[in-house]
């Protein structure tokens, strides 16, 4: 809706015509603006549909992926043969799913799972009640089910509150597999006063790489600030979720080794970017190679989805997040602390140095740094006041001259100016002698 507004209001103004205030301008061609035209026709055509679905309540939802349902009609190109699309399409739409159910026996009634036993039952429809083999309609798999991963804790809820499973195929490996996720109770949020107290760990999110610094409660950097790889364009969902997760593991890792109590990260979205797509708003770039870029790099950064996994995974690990307004970050990092710390380490970055700024608002701290240095460390503090290492105060820029005044404006209709300089006056100090000051009178001798 938002790309289809921009394109009516835009292209309700004439071909080239630059606005007086705060009008919308239009495009810059005629060709442009023809262009639009018919892209909005398009988008309010897609618009229609998707509100005569919702108004009917009808959604087109796609079992097993809109990705392998277009690969049916390009077999050579995906690599595969029509029964082995058969089988990955077969697969994907053959899954099992149960919410749980607090006041029910191991948590859920349609699939149970024993954790001391190891059996796993699954509650039968009527049509298929003939095949129990347990009382109630139910079927326990000949198979032992069991969880390598983080079992004690499926052990623990199983026993004690609501569990959901999912049972899926993978045609790949041949093998059934069970899932289990449930809710858990919000732990009462720490003082912020009491987590500035400790070490925090700062991430500036970047098109390809997160830029993580660890910071203690004075505001200092502890180490050396560190890049890491974070490139998710091209990938599936899964992959993609997959690399997120592996890079939070890293950065609770991170944390954990400087003893840090919370995460600061910056309040970012781009949610009105990406939902004005090419239509351009503001002073970003809307055309050309720098539209691209800006759009390629906007949809490169996982900016709501990283925010939620590391909530996520943060909380599970026991550590908060401080989110911080990301306003001025970059400018005022390579103002103030950029030429610091590329002083001690030369392959430091302005994204380093825009955690670091990161890391300080969480903190509590100003982003800008003082003249007369930051608070020292508390290694610095046991130091001399005359060793301290200190930032001399920028000298201010000498004040500007007053500019002449205009000489008188010269009469139209005349070929030559009138000139603005003075008379020359007395000349007799500049070209030669002056007179004698004081005369005297010879005698005349015969």
């Amino acid at each position: 809706m938002a790309a289809a507004g921009g394109c009516r209001a835009r292209g309700g103004r004439v071909a080239g015509e630059r606005p007086l205030g705060p009008r919308v301008r239009g495009y810059a061609t005629a060709a442009e603006r023809h262009a639009k035209t018919i892209r909005l026709k398009a988008l309010t055509a897609r618009l229609s549909r998707v509100q005569r679905q919702a108004g009917r309540g009808a959604v087109s939802v796609v079992r097993g992926g809109k990705a392998l349902l277009r690969q049916r009609n390009n077999l050579r190109e995906a690599g595969l043969s029509e029964d082995q699309w058969r089988r990955a399409w077969e697969s994907s739409r053959l899954f099992l799913t149960a919410d749980g159910e607090a006041d029910k026996p191991w948590g859920n009634e349609t699939i149970r799972w024993n954790p001391d036993e190891g059996w796993l039952e699954i509650k039968l429809p009527a049509p298929l009640s003939h095949l129990a083999n347990q009382p109630h309609g139910r079927y326990r798999l000949s198979c032992p089910a069991g969880f390598c991963y983080r079992g004690d804790e499926v052990a623990a809820q199983a026993a004690s509150g609501a569990v959901r499973y999912d049972i899926s195929f993978d045609p790949v490996r041949d093998r059934w597999y069970l899932a289990a996720s449930w809710t858990t109770a919000p732990a009462p949020a720490a003082a912020l006063d009491t987590l500035r107290r400790h070490p925090v760990v700062a991430i500036d999110v970047n098109h390809g790489h997160l830029a993580v610094a660890a910071l203690a409660p004075d505001g200092n950097i502890l180490g050396v600030a560190a890049t890491v790889r974070l490139d998710l364009a091209g990938l599936a969902t899964a992959t993609r979720d997959g690399h997120l997760r592996a890079v939070i593991s890293n950065l609770i890792a991170t944390a954990r080794q400087h003893d840090a109590r919370a995460i600061v990260i910056e309040d970012l979205d781009f949610a009105a970017a990406r939902a004005e797509g090419r239509e351009r708003a503001g002073g970003r770039p809307a055309r050309g190679r720098r539209g691209r870029n800006f759009r390629r790099a906007v949809c490169g950064l996982p900016t709501g989805k990283f925010r939620d996994r590391l909530v996520q995974m943060a909380a599970n690990a026991g550590l908060p997040v401080i989110v911080v307004d990301p306003a001025y970050t970059s400018r005022w990092a390579a103002e103030h602390w950029l030429a610091p710390l590329r002083a001690h380490h030369p392959k430091t970055t302005g994204h380093h140095a825009a955690a670091l700024v990161i890391g300080r608002r969480g903190l509590g701290h100003r982003a800008r740094r003082r003249v007369t240095g930051n608070q020292p460390a508390p290694a610095e503090a046991a130091r001399p006041a005359q060793t301290r290492p200190r930032t001399k105060p920028a000298t201010k820029p000498a004040p500007r001259k007053p500019a002449d005044p205009p000489g008188p404006r010269q009469p139209p209709g005349t070929k030559t100016g009138r000139p603005h300089r003075t008379t020359a006056g007395n000349q007799a100090a500049q070209d030669r002698p002056g007179p004698p000051t004081e005369q005297y009178s010879l005698p005349l001798s015969d």
